[in-house]
């Protein structure tokens, strides 16, 4: 499917044996796929409507062409903001692409080439799993334009720790993929001509787990991220406990050990 918004939002369905990956792309190549107020409109219902399919697996989100990912957010859009109001109004929008990421139910895999600025960047953090090509180039530049990082750049110091999230936010300098990748800001970093083999390979390794689980870690480590370690842990509990409602566990498990003894039997 193609979402609407002049198809800034594209949606590619790949239908697998075992179930759908998404592939969205921002499709704004002439600004370096800067988010403007209807194509953040147009990529938060899009997720929704994805979120909403008990088949997927996961998404893949990436930037149309080989010069951004997302280079932030629409600088002259943001220039004609007049009021208080209004720049309240244009960032909680920003907010809800992010959001719509981390309640999506399935991993979120940002496939970053090029530039990832700003928006950019708190998109990404918004992801689950960060996959960079060697070439990408990152920034958190707003204070260069008289206005603070927001929004889900409250992400950054848990990837990245305080010290450098506020090296990065308050100096507002570039950085590469290999400087991303040793700070802890994305998990991988390959070959620009390797990066949608790389993606390709992530997936494959997430399809092996079973889905329902995946979808309850995701949802249990969203609530870590909010609750003090005891709750934390009782949430796991509780996650635990849920999980045996059905009996995709316990099958789960007879069927790895089948394949265990079968590998015995073999000398594997």
């Amino acid at each position: 499917m193609d979402s609407a918004g002049g198809r800034q939002v594209l949606v590619r369905l790949d239908e697998r044996p075992h179930g759908i990956v998404a592939h969205v792309t921002i499709n704004n190549p002439q600004k370096l796929n800067a988010m403007n107020g209807t194509l953040m409109g147009a990529f938060a219902d899009a997720m929704a409507e994805l979120a909403a399919d008990a088949r997927l697996r996961a998404v893949v989100l990436t930037g149309a062409g080989p010069k951004a990912f997302i280079a932030g957010a629409d600088i002259g859009e943001m220039a004609g903001i007049s009021d208080s109001a209004a720049a309240r109004a244009f960032i909680t929008r920003l907010h809800a692409c992010c959001d719509a990421i981390r309640r999506c139910p399935v991993p979120v895999v940002a496939r970053i080439q090029g530039y990832a600025f700003g928006a950019g960047i708190e998109i990404a953090a918004s992801c689950d799993v960060r996959i960079a090509s060697d070439r990408a180039t990152f920034g958190m530049q707003e204070v260069k334009l008289g206005i603070p990082s927001v929004i889900e750049a409250a992400l950054l110091p848990t990837l990245v720790g305080w010290g450098r999230a506020r090296e990065i936010m308050y100096l507002g300098e570039t950085f590469d993929a290999s400087e991303a990748l040793t700070w802890g800001l994305v998990e991988h970093v390959v070959p620009a001509a390797m990066l949608d083999a790389a993606v390709e390979a992530w997936i494959a390794k997430l399809l092996t787990s079973a889905p329902q689980a995946v979808r309850r870690q995701k949802q249990l480590m969203r609530q870590w991220e909010d609750l003090p370690l005891s709750a934390a842990v009782q949430a796991g509990i509780e996650a635990f406990a849920a999980a045996y409602r059905a009996d995709a566990p316990p099958a789960a498990m007879r069927e790895f050990l089948a394949a265990k003894k079968t590998r015995r039997k073999d000398g594997a």
